[in-house]
């Protein structure tokens, strides 16, 4: 009889801690996901829309016009920009070869390749909003499944639970009904799950530019004041 509630004692725990255990991998390995999911959107922010506004930086060239530009497009951070690369040969070389060049004259090509470039960078803009809204998403569902987790799984239960089940051996004694409680809360702390860091306290929060048909007339202004101030430079030149 007594191997019988052994048995019977051992078989309880070891479905207590495969539910557990396996409740919480489930967790941690969609927190580790979601971290790698963080990374990878900010490889994209710097790949689809870094570059780019660069671009746009070294093409604008003085920090005024710069900050006409964000008034003018709504941008509210200046994200990317360091003065050092707006004058930096090297870096424009980079940032330019091959772009694609067009246009009649040298004006036509300095406008084209803003806009080439703006355009690129409005789709950039809008696929990082919409993979920082699928993160926000997911890490409030992770944030939902550690509520959900300690709702079934409040470990001070648990182990008062483990401890009737054998029969309350672990609670006698006057020197334990002091030191199991202590364990109990060392136990919890060191199993103690944190959700994860809201996705939008870990990347920057980008504007999706406007339509360039909402704003063209003011950045065909901005553009002309930029040309001249570079004393209109040939685009062609910028590359090599």
């Amino acid at each position: 009889m007594h191997d019988m509630e052994a048995m019977l004692s051992l078989e309880i725990k070891k479905e207590i801690a495969d539910r557990y255990f396996g409740f919480r991998k489930m967790i941690e390995d969609d927190s580790r996901d979601y971290h790698q999911h963080i990374q990878e959107a900010y490889r994209q922010l710097e790949c689809e829309v870094g570059f780019d506004l660069i671009r746009l930086y070294i093409l604008l060239r003085r920090e005024p016009l710069i900050h006409d530009f964000f008034r003018l497009t709504g941008l509210r951070d200046s994200i990317f920009l360091e003065p050092y690369l707006l004058d930096s040969q090297p870096t424009r070389q980079r940032l330019f070869r091959g772009e694609r060049i067009h246009g009649f004259t040298r004006r036509s090509r300095f406008h084209n390749l803003f806009i080439d470039v703006y355009n690129r960078l409005r789709t950039g803009t809008a696929d990082y909003a919409q993979a920082l809204k699928r993160l926000t998403e997911e890490g409030r569902a992770i944030a939902d499944e550690i509520e959900v987790f300690y709702r079934k799984n409040d470990l001070a239960s648990m182990m008062g639970f483990l401890r009737r089940l054998d029969g309350g051996a672990l609670e006698s004694g006057p020197m334990n009904a002091t030191v199991a409680p202590l364990r109990d809360h060392y136990l919890e702390d060191k199993m103690l799950i944190t959700a994860p860091a809201a996705a939008e306290t870990l990347l920057p929060i980008f504007a999706v530019l406007p339509e360039l048909r909402s704003c063209k007339s003011g950045l065909e202004d901005l553009l002309d004041a930029a040309y001249a101030a570079q004393g209109q430079p040939e685009v062609r030149e910028f590359a090599r």
